[in-house]
């Protein structure tokens, strides 16, 4: 149940986040549990045992009752439990519960010790007795009860220092002339006696006279010991007088010495053998009154030292576990996660007698740990703080694990560990180590349930949790696919970005520069074969960029008007999806202009593609979008706004744009442009650091060197100066096409900024002034304009480059097929199949099989225990419900057949076969059982069902 409850907590993880790597391991544990549920059951099944009790026990010693097993199917473990109780007058007993381990091959025979401590003299019984199948995790376990109770009479412990015996003549010893009764001469008749045995009876004298007489014999008389109670009557009291005949016994039978026996109505003629012993054992373990016992708790067990090996097997697969996450810790977290395992593989080897941490200490951690993390990073619930928290606290529970239970708990930790990488990545690398992980963990689990005291190797434990995960991948696939996943999360916790890199909300000097150092990919965008976008064209619309104060521009939050758009029906039709790299950013990237948005998103009045749920994972998203004159009717209040500049700022380059306000409309957007064609302006990613003040005429004057937002600032700034509404917008440009997989690769340096330009009568259009500086940025790629602006194709790729192309073809397949799996492409998917949609007929039929699958386990267990334990009884019960006419309480199995043939003449016959199968199995020889059972479960497999 817990392993359960660990792999439902994981869903809901997966769920609420969108971790669809994390719902992949989630249902491989799901498999596992099923698969192992299976291989429990059927062990099981094939279990045969039998009790036997040991011939003598003594009161202060242990009694060691054997259980003989047999394994007719596959080799596992088995564990062996029983309840075992010692009663006296208030049947209020001494109870205890023993269990032992072992591991039993196919087709192995074995006999299992049941060592039952035994203080009491007096009846010791073992109670329920069961044999457990243990599946390899230990997860499942399948009981197997045995029937009937196995019970031996307790003897009195013999007491220390004795004294010596009485004795008496008796017949047996050496010929001193006297005579004893024996059994060698006839020695005369007397009147009978009642117990007198039939074969002592002279038969003869009853025929003459009509009068019982019983005949006598005697022998030549020798020395025998007399063990009578009254023998023992210095002893004190009860029990100790009991154990001074137990004591004589002993001696008796130590030195081979003949010994008469009487004890409350056990009377013992001289005689030295094994049954002479054991019966007056027996007659001293039975005499009453019992002594009381006491109900006694448990004994609570030392605890033994771990194994050396499992343990740190356990440790390793802990570590493995936490590797990928270890690196995006801070330094200080991860070594004290180090030094802790360490320390605690360290501390387990006994020869080397370190010292456990104090528990104190390790409180002590907690603590600083936690401080130390809100210091760093504000709260303990973000992805990285909880993480590492969890980290923390792991690596401290591996410190002070001393108990078998501590070191499973540590494998199902390291599985939740394990989910949490999800967050920083979803690759096929760590999809890779999510496996081995599980892998480890899983062999680690197992290799605390073998009954073999730990000897097992590595490669001994993970063969068959390999078998096992293989089983439970096709289920794992299965769910994986038609699981319902929802569009949007059950709640909101803060879940930092971590590192994300992307646009930012506002644009100043620098800040495209630091992109465009950047090769990460910023998306992907995959055609689905159809045709892909030329570089001019490639113009992914991102923050749009108006208010600007001197120094920076920045996004506006007022309530404009809706502006038009005017889709160009001429123009081609893109359809497309986008796998989008977290960036915790509202904007989805679409290209201009979006006339088909995804799930959950909106086109803002700034032609802007937004979503109101910003990914904080890899998220996949499908657009369409069309060329449109966008804005030809825009508000009043927008056009005025686009034309603010801050005052007193930059008066050069105000005195020149205002020089062209005589142009029309598109002539003083050209002539911004040819300025900077034609001014010495070049394009790097180094310029020279503008001045706090005047930064426009800086730019334009003096340094003239610059990167796209230099560009785009400038040219904003000119417009705005020449009276046109003006403002820029982020994004990205270019791509580089995959020739392997046929879609786009846009990277954090193809970060751009360009410009929009409100004209009368076609709104608002786009103009890219570093264009004009550095071609080669538009038509080829970032390299290459920075060493050849003006190269109209790009630089032939190496082999390095198209073997990087070539993987990134598996990366994006992996990320549309895999990570990026969600509710839409389960409902294309479903519809393909022609299944319908999530709620459909089929689908709902579908998924309670697979559910039905899942829960079949536990509904096996349930009908497991509600039949009788006892093998018989239970045929007798699935005979009922086969027939649907349940039994009546205390309705005999003669009784039921008779009732049940009438009910089903035709099966009459055979009804009657059972009923006498049942009876033979119930009170027949115990030799003849198996045989006996096989027999009436076949005649029970031919009754035909209700």
């Amino acid at each position: 149940m817990t392993f359960l409850a660990l792999t439902v907590a994981t869903l809901i993880g997966c769920i609420n986040y969108g971790l669809s790597l994390g719902y992949g391991l989630t249902f491989l544990l799901g498999g596992v549990w099923i698969v192992t549920a299976a291989q429990a059951n059927r062990a099981a099944r094939t279990l045969s045992a039998s009790v036997l009790p040991p011939t003598q026990a003594t009161a202060g010693q242990d009694a060691r009752f054997t259980v003989q097993v047999s394994q007719t199917g596959p080799a596992g473990n088995v564990r062996l439990e029983a309840q075992a109780s010692q009663l006296g007058r208030s049947q209020i007993g001494h109870s205890q519960s023993i269990s032992s381990m072992a591991f039993l091959g196919a087709g192995q025979t074995m006999s299992l010790p049941l060592t039952v401590a035994a203080p009491l003299r007096g009846r010791l019984e073992l109670g329920e007795v069961r044999l457990i199948a243990v599946d390899g995790l230990g997860l499942w376990h399948a009981a197997y009860a045995l029937q009937g109770t196995s019970e031996v009479w307790v003897a009195p412990k013999p007491e220390a220092d004795a004294p010596a015996p009485p004795t008496l003549h008796a017949a047996g010893g050496s010929d001193t002339g006297r005579r004893a009764a024996g059994h060698d001469e006839f020695a005369g008749v007397r009147a009978y006696a009642a117990g007198d045995a039939p074969r002592l009876i002279s038969w003869k004298h009853a025929a003459r006279t009509g009068d019982l007489m019983t005949r006598e014999f005697d022998a030549p008389a020798g020395e025998a010991l007399n063990l009578t109670w009254a023998a023992t009557a210095s002893a004190g009291q009860t029990e100790a007088r009991l154990s001074r005949l137990a004591a004589w016994v002993a001696q008796a039978s130590e030195h081979g010495l003949p010994f008469a026996f009487e004890l409350q109505g056990t009377v013992l003629p001289p005689a030295h053998s094994e049954n002479q012993r054991q019966a007056a054992l027996n007659a001293l373990a039975q005499f009453t009154p019992l002594p009381e016992a006491q109900p006694q708790g448990a004994a609570k067990p030392t605890p033994r030292p771990l194994p050396l090996a499992p343990l740190r097997f356990s440790l390793l697969a802990l570590a493995f576990s936490m590797l990928p996450a270890l690196a995006h810790f801070p330094v200080w977290i991860s070594g004290m996660v180090a030094a802790l395992l360490g320390y605690a593989a360290l501390q387990a080897d006994p020869q080397r007698k370190l010292a456990p941490i104090s528990p104190l200490v390790l409180l002590l951690l907690a603590v600083a740990s936690g401080a130390g993390l809100i210091a760093q990073y504000g709260t303990l619930l973000g992805q990285e703080a909880g993480t590492a928290l969890l980290a923390v606290l792991l690596a401290l529970k591996a410190s002070e694990t001393r108990t078998v239970r501590d070191a499973k708990l540590l494998s199902l930790l390291g599985l939740f560990m394990t989910s949490t990488h999800y967050f920083a990545s979803q690759g096929p690398l760590t999809a890779l180590h999510s496996v081995a992980a599980t892998w480890l963990l899983l062999a680690a689990l197992a290799g605390w349930v073998n009954g073999r005291g730990g000897t097992q190797t590595g490669r001994e434990l993970l063969r068959p949790i390999s078998r096992v995960m293989l089983l439970a991948a096709p289920l794992a696939l299965l769910l994986f696919a038609f699981f319902p996943r929802p569009d949007g999360p059950l709640w909101q916790l803060p879940l930092q970005g971590g590192n994300q890199t992307g646009l930012a909300d506002e644009i100043s000097a620098g800040e495209f520069g630091n992109l465009a150092q950047s090769r990460a990919v910023a998306f992907r965008a995959d055609f689905g074969g159809g045709k892909v976008p030329p570089p001019a064209e490639r113009y992914w619309r991102g923050p749009l960029y108006e208010a600007y104060d001197g120094r920076k521009w920045t996004q506006v939050r007022a309530r404009f008007a809706a502006p038009t758009v005017e889709t160009l029906q001429d123009a081609p039709l893109y359809r497309y999806a986008l796998t989008l790299e977290p960036s915790g950013k509202p904007w989805l990237l679409a290209l201009d202009t979006p006339t088909q948005l995804p799930q959950n998103a909106v086109l803002t009045g700034g032609f802007q593609a937004a979503t109101f749920r910003p990914a904080s994972l890899r998220t996949r998203y499908e657009f369409q979008s069309q060329a449109a004159r966008l804005g030809r009717e825009e508000s009043v209040e927008r056009l005025n706004f686009d034309l603010l500049l801050p005052e007193g700022q930059s008066p050069r380059a105000r005195a020149l744009a205002e020089g062209w306000r005589t142009l029309a409309p598109a002539q003083r957007v050209q002539a911004a442009l040819d300025y900077l064609a034609q001014g010495g302006f070049s394009y790097t990613l180094s310029p020279p650091t503008l001045s706090e003040e005047n930064r426009v005429d800086d730019f334009l004057f003096r340094s003239k060197q610059g990167f796209c937002e230099h560009y785009s600032s400038a040219f904003a700034f000119l417009m705005r100066a020449a009276g046109l509404p003006a403002r820029i917008v982020g994004g990205y440009q270019g791509g580089e096409v995959n020739p392997d997989g046929g879609y786009l690769i846009v990277r954090q340096q193809d970060a751009h900024a360009w410009d929009e330009v409100w004209l009368e009568g076609r709104g608002w259009v786009r103009v890219d002034p570093t264009a004009v500086v550095a071609p080669a940025r538009i038509s080829t790629n970032l390299g290459t304009a920075l060493t050849q602006p003006n190269a109209t194709a790009p630089k032939a790729l190496s082999n390095v480059e198209r073997l990087r192309l070539r993987l990134d073809t598996f990366q994006n397949a992996w990320n549309n097929w895999v990570v990026s799996y969600n509710g839409d492409q389960q409902r294309t998917l479903l519809s393909r199949l022609g299944v319908g949609g999530v709620g459909s007929v089929p689908y709902l039929l579908g998924l309670a099989g697979v559910v039905a699958l899942l829960l079949l386990p536990m509904l096996a267990l349930v009908r497991r225990a509600a039949r009788p334990r006892d093998p018989a009884l239970a045929a007798l019960h699935d005979l009922s419900e086969r027939l649907g006419l349940p039994r009546s309480a205390g309705e005999t199995a003669t009784a039921y057949a008779d009732r049940a043939a009438r009910e089903y003449p035709q099966q009459a016959a055979l009804l009657h076969e059972i009923a006498a199968l049942f009876n033979t199995l119930r009170y027949g020889p115990p030799a003849q059982s198996a045989a006996t059972l096989q027999h009436l479960r076949d005649k029970l497999r031919q009754v035909r069902q209700k």
